[in-house]
């Protein structure tokens, strides 16, 4: 399926797996707004995808921990359309450690304060643009920290919070937001293997029963469950952890 049609926001997009959609989605004919913390790699990922022959693509700077970055970056993309068509939320601070009291305070914070908080903030401004589009769709990259019972990961205490957040916010949002005809989808990945998807890796990254999940699968996951009727509500991706 092409996306010549789709508007797509994506937070954290100057990096690892958010740049992986940013260059994928931009492939597929998206016009796309990007957005990082630092407004120097929200560019270099725009120059990267402009020199693939792509020109809709905006860069913005939004750190997720402030409230008036947030609403900076929504204001910013109100100046360039009239609508977005699908918000994906993939901003979040990762921090390692199963030690609680190994941790700042201040990691802490904007450990929880990125990817709950954030997201919260994320959707509540964008909505007005969502609402304006006849297909509206909010993906969000939780984790299977987010999971209940989930205990495989080397996170930090403070990740796992904040992942619940996350999982317990689109929850909600999905049952709300139905009746607008906004559909919640999110993703529950372990651990996975994100080749850069401008190398060679991206086309030979083995993709077997026994192989580790991948960022090709997962880019496949987000792609097929937008591209469905609007009665089709995907509300969520679980993954099987190797």
């Amino acid at each position: 399926m092409r996306f010549d049609n789709h508007r797509v926001v994506i937070t954290a997009a100057g990096r690892d797996f958010g740049r992986t959609l940013a260059i994928q989605l931009a492939d597929l004919g998206a016009e796309v707004f990007l957005s990082a913390r630092s407004l120097a790699a929200a560019e270099g990922v725009r120059d990267e995808i402009r020199d693939r022959g792509h020109q809709r693509v905006h860069a913005y700077a939004c750190n997720l921990t402030d409230p008036a970055s947030i609403r900076d970056f929504a204001s910013s993309v109100t100046q360039h359309t009239d609508r977005v068509d699908i918000l994906i939320n993939n901003g979040s601070r990762y921090l390692e450690g199963a030690d609680l009291q190994a941790a700042s305070d201040a990691d802490i914070v904007d450990t929880i304060a990125s990817g709950a908080t954030g997201t919260v903030l994320t959707v509540k401004n964008f909505l007005p643009l969502l609402l304006k589009s006849d297909k509206p769709d909010v993906v969000t990259m939780v984790s299977a920290c987010g999971t209940a019972g989930h205990q495989r990961s080397d996170a930090h205490d403070a990740f796992y919070a904040a992942k619940s957040a996350q999982a317990g916010f689109t929850e909600i949002l999905s049952k709300r937001l139905r009746p607008q005809g906004v559909r919640v989808i999110s993703l529950y990945p372990p651990d996975f293997d994100n080749a850069d998807p401008l190398s060679e890796r991206w086309e030979t990254t083995p993709r077997e029963a026994k192989d580790p999940l991948t960022g090709q699968s997962l880019v496949d996951c987000i792609l097929f469950a937008v591209a469905q009727p609007r009665d089709c509500f995907i509300k969520a991706f679980h993954f099987e952890q190797v």
